[in-house]
């Protein structure tokens, strides 16, 4: 179907992998983006994705649909989802697979910022923190118009197994998972409530019961991966939430990797509730951190912000 450029809710995703192709079925179901356009280095892939989705397309609120492995797709798009990458493989460094992503992200990223200069460029490949970063980097975009979908997943995961411990809604739990999207995250406990009444009233035990939810989720990415090989469904959900948020103009607050200053000065991308708007990012919230999370903070920044050292290295 061809596809109509001056639509204004024209979304663009890069990659059509798990993650990628069902992006595009979840924001084909969801409705929000008039234009799809699939972008992958086998267009063969691409296309065949784009023939699936609009076989269906009589059943959903339709979108023009384009593939293919040009880059040009990405005109007048308002938001450019990059999910493309190499997935880190068993026993392989960390160092490793961030070098072969940056390889790929300086390849791509030009490109995109090459057809339109003007989007949102949202990233979920990982090392998600640094890849947020090196994006950042080489598009020259605004700081507002680049971010990573950050812990918002990992957060959703807190607030689903705190719903099912306390059987109650997720939708009334008010709790954050901060920092690296990464082994380094850490629960934002000072300030988590459900329904605006603190944890401890819902348990004898808080901080038993606080270590063994954090632990859960923590895992929980593992058991995935290690029943069905992959997370994709959870992950391209998040990531229609937030395309409706910005397309919407909802100002809905995420913990996306946002580029923010350091307390020494420097750039780094950490998850941080941010506000999202249709220009992108409109807000980054102050945390009031405890002195325990003020320390996992620092933990996870130094992290980021060494693989941020590595990743400069690599790009110049």
């Amino acid at each position: 179907m061809k596809s109509n450029l001056n639509s204004s809710n024209k979304v663009a995703i890069i990659g059509t992998g798990f993650v990628g192709s069902t992006t595009a079925y979840s924001l084909m179901l969801d409705g929000i983006a008039s234009d799809i356009a699939l972008i992958d280095r086998d267009s063969k892939i691409a296309r065949g994705h784009a023939l699936d989705l609009e076989h269906g397309m009589q059943f959903t609120n339709s979108a023009n649909i384009v593939a293919g492995d040009s880059f040009e797709l990405v005109e007048n798009a308002k938001i450019v989802i990059v999910t493309a990458g190499s997935a880190q493989i068993s026993g392989q460094p960390r160092s490793e697979l961030l070098k072969t992503n940056i390889n790929i992200f300086k390849k791509i990223i030009p490109e995109i910022a090459k057809y339109n200069k003007d989007c949102i460029l949202l990233i979920v490949t990982n090392p998600l923190d640094v890849m947020t970063y090196v994006a950042y980097k080489l598009s020259g975009f605004e700081k507002c118009k680049v971010f990573g979908s950050g812990t918002v997943l990992d957060t959703s995961r807190l607030r689903y197994l705190m719903g099912q411990e306390f059987k109650i809604s997720p939708k009334d739990i008010n709790a954050y998972i901060l920092g690296e999207h990464g082994d380094s995250q850490f629960v934002w406990w000072s300030h988590a409530n459900i329904a605006g009444m603190p944890i401890a009233n819902f348990s004898k035990d808080e901080k038993e019961l606080l270590n063994k939810l954090y632990k859960k989720v923590r895992d929980s990415v593992y058991e995935v991966i290690d029943k069905k090989g992959a997370t994709y469904f959870a992950i391209a959900t998040v990531i229609t939430k937030m395309v409706r948020a910005i397309l919407t103009n909802q100002a809905r607050v995420f913990t996306v990797s946002s580029v923010i200053k350091d307390k020494d000065g420097s750039d780094l991308c950490i998850s941080i509730p941010t506000v999202l708007r249709t220009g992108g990012i409109c807000q980054v919230l102050n945390v009031d951190l405890d002195k325990q999370e003020q320390i996992f903070w620092d933990k996870s920044c130094n992290k980021i912000k060494s693989e941020i050292a590595q990743a400069l290295d690599i790009i110049y």
